[in-house]
């Protein structure tokens, strides 16, 4: 079959590859749409992930298909069956999965390989995260299952209470899922469940990012006002202006800067939490004025990936279609075509892009 490889830093390569064959308790998908993301787009520069992946190796993470192969023992599932599948899963057994922190699972089987035709699902992604993907929902929305996933983990790990005004740095595609997300919350009085407690934000989102046509997008998924910070001199500035003084109630970090993670921190109001959602290079530092994290009572919190729960939420939010992820796909392009996706993503020319084989 035809797949993309990497192999170090912006070095993606088409290569004919075997055929997988599904081992016990594995699937095989035949891949009906692959989906960008920029985890990929930052993968790809830098040329691996602490935890993902190591190159040589297959790559791309989002993705829905048709099963074509059922491995020995598999159960509930057969050839034909429409699916998506996370590109990971908890091992369940360890001290974490016992704490449900599933995300912080030290034994998560990560699955890459999207960009290719085909796609063998391991065994404990096949039992704890493939879902059958509902009939009216198209191909493209559903890959957009694990991006929206980690999204929604994010949200409810991020304190956001009614009346919440929210700040979102980065106009990127987690970026905009979260803006959506949001604000859609805000206006249909849905919540996401942190253990007990029923998040129900009902306040404003604010948005600030890099591309009009992005922020432009933002505007349509529901921020209530956007701003790019190539024309902003003092982003904190202009947050506690719109704030009654104080910064934002919560503050989400979608861009994986180093000093954009400072300036989350700068925006936010006394007693804020602050969600340090974008992955920053390895080894990377910030500096944090303790005087104002310590008399301010403000939480710092990195949230990383996500849990078999939020896969199943982001797939019946999808299936609802009352948000417009389609807004977020720029292209559909061949695999031949995907280094200069890649070139087109680091341009910021496109958001996400489906894939077909």
């Amino acid at each position: 079959m035809l797949a993309a490889v990497l192999y170090g830093r912006e070095d993606l390569r088409l290569e004919m590859v075997a055929d997988p064959v599904p081992a016990a308790g594995e699937v095989v998908i035949r891949v009906a749409a692959a989906t960008t993301c920029g985890t990929d787009l930052k993968v790809w520069r830098r040329g691996g992930h602490a935890k993902m992946l190591r190159p040589p190796t297959l790559f791309g993470h989002e993705a829905a298909g048709k099963i074509v192969a059922v491995g020995e023992g598999v159960k509930g599932w057969r050839v034909g069956d429409r699916v998506v599948a996370n590109n990971s899963a908890p091992c369940m057994k360890c001290f974490f999965c016992q704490y449900q922190e599933y995300s912080l699972c030290p034994n998560l089987t990560w699955n890459n390989g999207t960009f290719a035709e085909f796609l063998k699902i391991p065994a404990p992604i096949v039992q704890h995260n493939l879902l059958l993907i509902p009939p009216d929902l198209s191909d493209d929305l559903a890959a957009m299952t694990e991006p929206l996933a980690c999204v929604l983990h994010g949200i409810a790990r991020s304190n956001v209470k009614p009346g919440c005004r929210v700040l979102v740095l980065g106009d990127g595609a987690i970026g905009l899922m979260f803006v959506a997300v949001l604000a859609y919350l805000q206006e249909s009085g849905n919540g996401i469940r942190e253990s007990n407690n029923l998040l129900l934000p009902h306040g404003k989102v604010l948005l600030f990012g890099g591309n009009d046509r992005r922020l432009e997008i933002g505007e349509k998924l529901g921020a209530f006002k956007t701003f790019n910070y190539h024309q902003v001199a003092d982003i904190p500035g202009v947050v506690k202006e719109l704030t009654d003084g104080w910064g934002a109630d919560v503050v989400i970090e979608c861009t994986g800067v180093p000093a954009v993670w400072e300036t989350a921190i700068a925006c936010a109001r006394p007693g804020a939490t602050v969600n340090l959602f974008g992955g920053c290079p390895k080894d990377t530092t910030i500096s944090v004025n303790t005087e104002k994290l310590h008399y301010s009572e403000l939480t710092l919190k990195g949230v990383f990936h996500n849990t078999p729960q939020y896969v199943r939420e982001a797939l019946s939010l999808l299936a609802t279609q009352k948000i417009p992820f389609e807004l977020l796909i720029s292209d559909r392009r061949h695999l031949k075509d995907l280094e200069q996706v890649f070139q087109d993503m680091r341009d910021r020319k496109v958001i996400k892009v489906v894939i077909n084989s």
